[in-house]
């Protein structure tokens, strides 16, 4: 799941006072590679996804913190050879939910709009350090006897700690993550299938301009991930590397839209080759 998670201005501040709602639509579309024991050749995706999100600022203490939350709908389809014979197979459904709580550790306190503003006039120079735990939780559409499901029926634990530092109208980030996964219970034929921790970075370049306009490119890699089912390893370790362009477009002071392309390709002999495309509009009140 990580090769689809890559997100610029991931660490930018928001006021106390205000929440963000937001929707988004994405487009993703490539080859699929399977473990060769499924017996999956030549497999292809193409997948729409719409999601609303909520984010809400918080003040812990006089640290600055912040709730997100995402709620993905999917629909997803894979064409392929399965045993040698054309296969088509289409899922629609919700997906997993997740939410995430992080805390600045260094950077500006707990601000309203006018104080960070000021903060950002005192300080064009500034370096801003983050840590954030996010879970998923398995609430998504799942069956046993399905191979390919929208949910994990399990949770997804991540750590994750990143840094901004800021100079004039430009910026720097890194995000460092790990994923811990609990045990599906119910993996494809009433088997139990655990999987390793998975680990990621991910760091971005974004110019901002004076219209409230912003670009960013990224780049992100992960690595990790083999899965065990039934206590037998699957050698299935993944690893993939991304590239993104992102833009962000106000459309009024307190509406905006972003448009991203995002690039994964995988570098082992099991994972995805694909391309996404897609828009995320939000308004903060």
């Amino acid at each position: 799941m990580f090769a689809q998670d890559i997100e610029p201005r991931r660490w930018t501040p928001l006021p106390i006072g205000t929440h963000v709602i937001g929707g988004g639509y994405v487009h993703t579309f490539g080859d699929i590679i399977f473990d060769p024991v499924l017996q999956a050749e030549d497999v292809t995706l193409q997948l729409d996804a719409v999601a609303l999100s909520y984010v809400q600022p918080l003040k812990i203490g006089n640290k600055l913190g912040r709730l997100d939350v995402l709620l993905p709908y999917v629909n997803a389809k894979w064409d392929g050879l399965l045993r040698g014979t054309p296969t088509s197979i289409r899922r629609t459904g919700f997906s997993d939910p997740r939410v995430r709580f992080s805390m600045n550790i260094i950077g500006p306190k707990a601000l309203n709009a006018q104080e960070m503003m000021t903060y950002y006039a005192e300080n064009p120079s500034s370096t801003m350090l983050g840590a954030s735990i996010a879970v998923t939780f398995p609430l998504g559409q799942y069956a046993g006897d399905r191979l390919l499901n929208l949910g994990q029926n399990r949770f997804v634990i991540r750590p994750q700690i990143g840094f901004v530092h800021n100079w004039g109208l430009w910026s720097y980030e890194f995000t460092a993550s790990v994923f811990l996964y609990t045990n599906n219970k119910d993996f494809f034929n009433n088997q139990v299938r655990k999987q390793d921790p998975t680990f990621a970075a991910q760091t971005h370049l974004i110019r901002r301009f004076k219209n409230r306009m912003w670009a960013s490119v990224s780049a992100g890699y992960g690595l990790g991930g083999q899965s065990i089912v039934n206590s037998q390893p699957n050698n299935d370790e993944r690893g993939d590397f991304l590239t993104s362009l992102a833009f962000g477009i106000p459309v009024t002071k307190k509406q905006s839209v972003k448009l991203f392309y995002l690039h994964s390709e995988s570098v082992k002999s099991v994972g995805s080759d694909t391309d996404s495309i897609g828009l995320g509009y939000s308004v903060l009140f």
